[in-house]
């Protein structure tokens, strides 16, 4: 068995106590954080990351929950209070666009979870950047320097917002997702 198999199996149930540590130093810096090496490596290398000139690993801190608005005092009817729900993206999706706006020279390749606490859940973005000879010579990652891919955290065309876009499953499985109301012209799902 490789190296790979035990750090993922080590994941699957992570030591508490050293999460726990880390997780205390993490609060204490900031909110987004360029680092070394990818602290899950089996994960971060099955989402596309290569150690090399041009891609940067970043850890993010989000706040837990409060996706709530404060109810509206003057008149609007109930439909339109939106309360709970103003955000129809998940927090992976949110912790993409954050670190994209950061880092503007570069596009967000994929990310994944690192933990969570009370307060906060932590994220790991990979990033690569468009204009390196690096990355425009390797053939699994020079997609991201093509036009098309500009602004993909933003776009919903990683893997968190594809999820959160419903474009999991199969056309047949989930009938209502597609076309969108967009594309449809507003004639309803």
């Amino acid at each position: 068995m490789g190296v790979t198999k035990y750090l993922r199996k080590a994941w699957k149930k992570p030591d508490i106590k050293v999460l726990r540590e880390r997780m205390i130093q993490w609060r204490k810096g900031n909110a987004i954080v360029k680092v070394d090496k990818p602290l899950r490596l089996d994960r971060a290398r099955a989402l596309g990351y290569k150690a090399k000139k041009g891609v940067v690993v970043v850890r993010i801190r989000l706040l837990r929950g409060g996706r709530r608005k404060t109810r509206p005092k003057k008149g609007r009817r109930t439909k339109r209070m939106t309360v709970r729900k103003i955000l129809k993206m998940n927090y992976k999706e949110v912790a993409e666009q954050r670190v994209s706006r950061r880092y503007r020279n570069m596009e967000v390749l994929n990310s994944y979870w690192i933990g969570k606490d009370g307060r906060h859940y932590f994220y790991e973005v990979i990033l690569v950047s468009r204009d390196e000879p690096e990355i425009k010579k390797d053939k699994q990652l020079n997609f991201v320097a093509r036009q098309g891919n500009r602004g993909r955290a933003f776009r919903g065309i990683t893997s968190a917002g594809h999820k959160a876009r419903g474009l999991r499953n199969s056309p047949v499985k989930a009938p209502k997702v597609r076309p969108s109301l967009r594309a449809n012209r507003r004639r309803g799902n």
